[in-house]
């Protein structure tokens, strides 16, 4: 079956609009990547900030910074999907996201002026932190009633959610579908990931032998995936739950291999030789990088390869919908420039050899497919196939 991504919208630390997003990208810039203690008091800490400007949502329940940055990125996205909302009937049309903070910032303040006065806000509603929010929030903003759901896997999120619209169209229940996802700073991430000693006070330097941990970061990434012919398919997607650990990887890679043999073999035969681009998962913690490494070398060895958390910070429940967006922009470059991969240039030994792109790398042309990669807490793994069409 022949599904297709039309031109996606991003918001993140790149910035805001597609055009600036693409020129930041692929000229290693971030704009919203600073040092600050916001999210931890005391601390310093590197994130990935997003820059936006939306109304909040009328519904009290739905009024959520993470909604706003939905609503930010649906303003971009709407000029393509009206031609298609008026052509369809609501109930064909689906929206899938995936998320991993919702309202947890509201749901912090609302508990901090609870433990201060007794009382919760008059001004929170406890949908504000319900996991399916955006979902529903952009299904009621379109006027649509089609399935509307959210996928919360941590950072195989969006990835996922990007499957699941797949399998919508693929079972017939709905004719578009909206897919992506979006994650807010909050004070719990961060603290989570630090309380792991997961985070790096700069910024984060995948597969390097100094890498140090993530930086935490917000963003959205929405598009519109139909059956309608547009610049990209979606070839492939593969999903597996290894389970090694609450926390970490199997050393061995073993569900990560899994999610991207399968993804490879949805896209069809030869498609490991038409991948010309690997956005990695990169992390930048000890034990990612060694897994991904060594599978990555394995089943797409001497594939031009980055991770670009460095650029964005790591979006969590919003990383493989803004990484899937990444590969839409590569494999639409003329130029064939491919993100390049942020680090130190020490190369850690240990590591099964990747070709991590360098600044400034222009093939002459698009590759012809993309490969992103997001493996998640609990062993959740998401894999995903994107060639141009």
């Amino acid at each position: 079956m022949n599904f297709f991504l039309g031109e996606p919208a991003i918001v993140c630390a790149l910035g805001g609009e597609l055009a600036t997003v693409r020129e930041n990208l692929f000229a290693g810039l971030s704009p919203g990547l600073r040092s600050t203690e916001a999210y931890s008091p005391g601390r310093p800490l590197m994130v990935g900030t997003a820059a936006f400007e939306a109304p909040a949502a009328a519904a009290l329940r739905h009024r959520s910074r993470n909604n706003r940055l939905l609503a930010a990125a649906l303003a971009a996205l709407r000029p393509r999907l009206e031609p298609v909302l008026a052509a369809l009937p609501p109930h064909r049309v689906a929206v899938v996201l995936g998320t991993s903070t919702s309202g947890m910032e509201e749901t912090e303040q609302a508990v901090a002026a609870e433990a201060a006065t007794g009382a919760l806000p008059a001004g929170f509603h406890l949908g504000q932190q319900e996991l399916g929010s955006g979902a529903l929030f952009l299904a009621e903003a379109l006027g649509v009633t089609g399935p509307a759901y959210t996928v919360s896997t941590a950072c195989s999120s969006s990835a996922k959610a990007i499957a699941s619209g797949a399998r919508l169209l693929a079972a017939g229940l709905a004719d578009a579908v909206i897919v992506g996802g979006a994650d807010t700073l909050c004070r719990f991430t961060v603290a989570g990931f630090a309380a792991l000693e997961a985070v790096s006070p700069g910024r984060s330097n995948p597969f390097s032998i100094h890498r140090d941990g993530i930086n935490i970061g917000e963003g959205a990434a929405l598009f519109l995936l139909t059956r309608t012919p547009a610049p990209v398919r979606l070839t492939g997607w593969g999903e597996a739950s290894d389970g090694h650990h609450v926390s970490a990887p199997d050393p061995q890679g073993r569900g990560a291999r899994l999610a991207i043999e399968a993804a490879l073999a949805r896209a069809g035969a030869g498609a490991a030789r038409r991948v010309g681009y690997v956005n990695l998962h990169g992390t930048g913690t000890r034990q990612n990088d060694a897994m991904e490494s060594r599978v990555v070398h394995d089943l797409l060895p001497g594939v031009p390869s980055s991770s670009t958390k460095p650029l964005t910070g790591h979006a969590l429940g919003a990383a493989g919908a803004i990484e899937a967006a990444f590969c839409w922009l590569a494999l639409t470059d003329p130029a064939g420039r491919l993100p390049p991969h942020l680090y130190d240039g020490a190369t850690d030994p240990e590591l099964a050899p990747l070709a991590l792109v360098a600044a400034g790398t222009r093939l002459g042309a698009p590759p012809a497919a993309a490969v992103t990669t997001s493996f998640a807490f609990g062993g959740s793994n998401a894999a995903l196939v994107l060639e141009r069409a």
